[in-house]
């Protein structure tokens, strides 16, 4: 099956179609105009959308995911099912672009796009996640699938989960709501935010903080956020200083920007963690998108 959008140019070619709870888990395949290359992305279509526009939640996936991880191992399709929620999960960098060490390293790279748009010379041609999940991708989601463009959040894990952060927090207004597990709060103060950003952004730091939640978070000016964080107290990357959530939580504090933060009691960083939270982060998303 192909999708052809409003412009009339070959836009979209499925991969897969899966019924689940009473909705389509479908995987497509594009050529990105922002990346050069083609991608996947993952799209839940609740039983809803058989019958008229529904919200958009965007997933954003960790280092080393691509389009699939999410949605086989979250167990999110039930909430996603019963909210009516159209639930769209991109891969996590391009893929196959040919660059010299692209494939070096699991933390840099391919399946480490940090949801940056990268000026370093190596990798700006292609590593553009950032304008492709705000822009590129719910264009070609809202000309393609029954969708409600105005109502839209996004939230993700990790390495996605400091993208959901930025993205709202760079886009005042264009998403209603956000949430994160595990995030990188604060990439310019830990290992793998400083590797990425040197890579990608090269060695101002003062680029670096357009894209760290802690920094942007001081700055936003509105309209109210309600983020709603979880995080596992036994997750190894906690006590690794790499997510640094309490920088971002004083942060918010201080410019008054209402933030739940979770320390959940034994969990991990894994998908096992994520998938016993999941229907809170989609029922804390269906309050507003729903409203």
């Amino acid at each position: 099956m192909k999708l052809v959008n409003n412009r009339g140019r070959m836009a979209l070619k499925q991969v897969s179609s899966s019924k689940c709870f009473g909705g389509l888990q479908k995987v497509f395949e594009h050529d990105s105009v922002e990346l050069k290359c083609k991608m996947k992305f993952a799209v839940y279509l609740p039983p809803k959308a058989e019958t008229g526009k529904c919200p958009v939640l965007y997933w954003l996936s960790g280092l080393t995911c691509t389009e699939q991880n999410f949605i086989s191992k979250s167990g999110y399709h039930q909430a996603a099912s019963e909210h009516g929620l159209v639930v769209i999960a991109p891969d996590t960098s391009p893929r196959g672009c040919n660059i010299k060490g692209e494939e070096d390293s699991w933390d840099f790279g391919t399946g480490a796009g940090f949801y940056v748009d990268a000026t370093e010379d190596l990798w700006k041609t292609n590593y553009r996640m950032y304008s492709y999940v705000t822009k590129e991708l719910p264009q070609l989601v809202n000309d393609n699938f029954p969708v409600d463009p105005q109502r839209m959040s996004v939230f993700g894990h990790s390495m996605g989960g400091h993208g959901a952060l930025i993205c709202a927090l760079k886009n005042p207004g264009k998403y209603k709501s956000v949430s994160a597990f595990a995030p990188l709060c604060n990439p310019v103060l830990c290992r793998w935010g400083k590797k990425a950003f040197t890579g990608y952004l090269g060695t101002d730091q003062s680029k670096w903080e357009a894209y760290d939640a802690t920094y942007l978070v001081k700055s936003y000016p509105g309209p109210q956020l309600d983020i709603l964080i979880d995080q596992g107290k036994e997750d190894e990357f906690l006590s690794d200083g790499q997510l640094l959530p309490d920088n971002f939580i004083a942060a918010c504090t201080e410019k008054k920007i209402p933030v739940v933060f979770r320390l959940q009691e034994g969990y991990d960083h894994s998908y096992y963690f994520i998938a016993t939270f999941i229907a809170d982060h989609i029922r804390h998303h269906a309050k507003y998108l729903n409203a």
